[in-house]
Formats: structure tokens, C-alpha cells, sequence
């Protein structure tokens, strides 16, 4: 990730600010960029990275952070063992890549035949687990973000969360395009604004 992402990534989460009494959780953390600016004043931060290159550069650089709690975990509605398929490229660089690494198969930049057994979290229930309320939820998850987004809203766990910052993947997986829209449009219904689908 170059120094121009880094300073986007400063810039978008500027305007929440986070102190030593906020937690924020951050899905799909890869090597901790986003991660990086939610701990910076403080905040209790749960990253969770599921690809294993990535998770051992994110663990190694909190590890004197007691307030970051790194979780090699992939997110999901439910609690279950999933494949996580490595992108195409991942033989070349498997830490640069690991940010295109996904648990749907289909994707079109993953390699069907390379993938690594790993151990998802329902996050509706960790949220509704903690002690403390959500300040912000960042969730990047590689195309599973709707089913992730619908549980949080029928378990009652979204009213828990202050904001979710969301990227959405629609417009490289077409697959998902239909339940995308149907998300758009029940987040509109229900008026969920704390929903944030333009941050990326």
C-alpha cells in the first residue's frame, strides 16, 4: 500500500475522531493501515484479517499495542470454517496480493485451485458480545459485506454501532450485484444512514 493511500485513508476517517473510551472494529484489516488511524488516539480496536500473510505483518505491527486485538478471523453472518480462495498473483507477493483474497470463489481475480482453510466470526453476535458499543465499524470483506450488513440489521446489533464505513464490490463482482441493490434499498427504507456505502 503506497504513502498516497495511507494519507486518503487519514483523510476519510478524520472526521471520527476516536479517544482511549471508543472501540471500533475493523473487518478485513489486511497489514493495518485503517487500523493504524483508528488505534492512533487510543481507541480499543478489533482487527480482524483472515489471509495468513497478511494477518502475521498486522499482528507483528501491534504487537506492543494492548489496545489493538488482532483476530486472524474472517467475518461472516454465521460462525463456520470457510476456504479463503488467494488472488492470481499471490505466488508473486503473497502479502502485496493478500488484499484480493476472498471466500467467494467466484470472484474473478482468485485462483479456484489455491485457497487456505480459515475459521469465520459471526460479527453481529461479537458486537452484541461487548461490553462497550461500537464507535465505528469498518467492514472490506471482499464481496460478503451485504450478508455481513443484513445480519447486523436483524439481529438488532446495528443499534450498537454508531457508523459502519463500508466498501462495496459490485462493480467487480456482478454476481452480487442484485443483492447489493436489494441492500441499498432496504438501508433506504429503514433509513439507515449510519450505513456509510460511499466511503470508497
Amino acid at each position: 500500500m503506497g504513502s498516497s493511500d495511507a494519507l486518503s485513508y487519514a483523510a476519510r476517517l478524520s472526521e471520527f475522531p476516536l479517544g482511549p473510551d471508543d472501540v471500533a472494529i475493523d473487518c478485513g484489516a489486511n497489514v493495518g493501515e485503517v487500523t493504524e488511524h483508528l488505534a492512533a488516539g487510543g481507541a480499543t480496536v478489533y482487527a480482524f484479517e483472515p489471509n495468513p500473510h497478511a494477518f502475521a505483518r498486522l499482528k507483528e505491527r501491534f504487537a506492543r499495542r494492548s489496545h489493538v486485538h488482532c483476530i486472524d478471523r474472517a467475518v461472516l453472518d454465521r460462525v463456520e470454517v470457510v476456504q479463503l480462495f488467494l488472488h492470481q498473483q499471490a505466488e508473486e507477493d503473497p502479502v502485496k496480493w493478500s488484499t484480493g483474497s476472498s471466500v467467494l470463489g467466484f470472484k474473478s481475480n482468485v485462483d479456484q485451485a489455491r485457497s487456505v482453510q480459515v475459521e469465520a466470526v459471526d460479527l453481529a453476535a461479537f458486537v452484541l458480545e461487548l461490553d462497550r458499543e461500537v464507535r465505528l465499524l469498518k467492514l472490506d470483506v471482499e464481496g460478503v459485506e451485504c450478508c455481513i450488513l443484513n445480519r447486523l440489521i436483524d439481529s438488532g446489533a446495528i443499534a450498537r454501532i454508531g457508523t459502519i464505513l463500508v466498501e462495496t464490490h459490485e462493480k467487480k463482482i456482478p454476481e452480487i450485484r442484485e443483492e447489493m441493490a436489494a441492500l441499498r434499498t432496504r438501508i433506504a427504507r429503514e433509513d439507515l444512514s449510519k450505513i456509510r456505502l460511499d466511503w470508497v
